[in-house]
């Protein structure tokens, strides 16, 4: 996953920060969906490459519970983990034992559960 994770950077749209983010999905039925960031001179209008990922496979048709795992890749050499929007999504369709693979450019690699990095997350019981 490391080598698709690498090549996925060239695709990022980074020019403001130049901090390259790759990620792919695999479904339950071990399809890829991949997704890099797309930032934007109105920061806010930019997309992480998880959510990204994500878009992609609901796009697609896959949905809550269909999602086995994601891999996560940053340009800066370090591992790097999902931000608080991207956990949030993540939280809504990963299940909480869902593996999140985080990847440096150099051979890391750090393995989180969904819980792991969402011990606490927000969830459509909270809107009531």
């Amino acid at each position: 996953m490391k080598e698709e994770l690498i090549k996925l950077h060239k695709n990022s749209y980074s020019p403001y920060s130049n901090f390259a983010v790759s990620a792919i999905v695999v479904t339950k039925d071990q399809k890829h969906f991949c997704g890099v960031n797309v930032e934007n001179a109105s920061y806010g209008a930019g997309i992480c490459a998880e959510r990204s990922a994500i878009v992609s496979a609901v796009s697609n048709g896959y949905g809550v519970g269909d999602f086995k795992e994601l891999h996560i890749m940053v340009s800066s050499g370090k591992v790097g983990t999902p931000c608080f929007i991207c956990r949030q999504v993540i939280s809504e369709f990963f299940e909480k034992n869902a593996k999140i693979y985080c990847y440096s450019t150099t051979g890391e690699i750090n393995i989180y559960t969904v819980e792991d990095l969402c011990p606490y997350p927000f969830g459509s019981d909270d809107l009531i």
